[in-house]
């Protein structure tokens, strides 16, 4: 009988931008960053900026659904991938 070849299975691309901006919970929830942190903060409260700092949960189904296609080894590994 002769030895049959395995199929390579093709490792999918990762789209950065999402994989920086988004973050999977344990439960598989889609966490998301809040905008307008990067400049004009002077003028910005207190309060309002410790806001910013906190991250909200993607509540559309549809964007959680495109942002896990984006980046589809985000929730699966933690700091350290396997080897």
């Amino acid at each position: 009988m002769p030895k049959q070849k395995k199929q390579k299975k093709y490792k999918l691309k990762t789209y950065k931008a999402a994989a920086k901006r988004f973050k999977v919970t344990g439960s598989g929830k889609v966490l998301r960053t809040k905008g307008g942190k990067s400049h004009l903060r002077r003028r910005k409260s207190a309060r309002t900026k410790q806001k910013l700092a906190s991250m909200l949960e993607v509540t559309n189904t549809k964007e959680a659904k495109r942002v896990k296609r984006l980046a589809p080894y985000l929730g699966k590994y933690k700091q350290n991938p396997p080897a």
